[in-house]
């Protein structure tokens, strides 16, 4: 015959194996719920990916200080500021490369924001498909920090990095026939010590046919 207390013992080891039986059961449950409404939220399309484009890119070269036009496919956005700003991060990753021929580090994330504000007055052509007028636009490229910081010094490769930013810019958004430069969102002196970045740009001064100097 079983002592009393060992019959207490056993029957409170039973009574503790079913209350955790029951816990474990719960949490399996709740877990199988999150699971399925997991499921149900999930988007049952897969993420649109930005139509491949061509693309004119006014890339600079330090060899003979000229900015010639290179054309490439990329994915881009229909909204023209998030277009201009993987634009311009593609110019800035060739910069980027090993033996690039206008060295700048930094890259695509050297472009911060690009911001497209209507001017008053003036028209320009319109790069949408009805080729319709336009108002000019001015777009206010942020670069960041780092980029103007560690930017060769010089006022010839400061003044092709400029001109090859309006120049890609225009040949991409005709609208933009002027250019501001921020760094940080701020108001910056110069580029790198040299090229003047508190003066407004116009794009027709830096738009070349074959090949243009600084």
């Amino acid at each position: 015959m079983i002592p009393r207390h060992q019959a207490v013992i056993l029957i409170l080891l039973l009574v503790t194996s079913i209350v955790m039986s029951v816990v474990l059961w719960n949490l399996r449950e709740r877990a199988h719920q999150r699971l399925l409404q997991g499921q149900a939220s999930a988007p049952t399309q897969a993420p649109q990916v930005a139509p491949a484009e061509q693309a004119t890119l006014m890339v600079a070269s330090d060899a003979d200080d000229t900015v010639t036009p290179r054309v490439f496919t990329l994915p881009l956005p229909q909204a023209a500021e998030a277009r201009a700003r993987v634009i311009l991060g593609k110019l800035f990753e060739l910069y980027a490369m090993p033996g690039s021929a206008h060295p700048a580090p930094g890259g695509a994330s050297s472009v911060a924001q690009v911001f497209l504000l209507p001017l008053s007055g003036g028209v320009a052509r319109s790069d949408s498909a009805s080729r319709a007028p336009a108002r000019s636009q001015i777009a206010v490229v942020n670069l960041t920090g780092a980029f103007a910081s560690s930017h060769p010094s010089g006022i010839e490769t400061e003044s092709l990095t400029i001109l090859s930013v309006c120049a890609t810019l225009h040949a991409n958004l005709p609208a933009v026939t002027q250019v501001r430069f921020l760094v940080d969102g701020q108001q910056r002196a110069t580029l790198a010590g040299h090229a003047d970045l508190t003066r407004t740009y116009l794009t027709a001064d830096t738009t070349p046919t074959e090949g243009v100097h600084p």
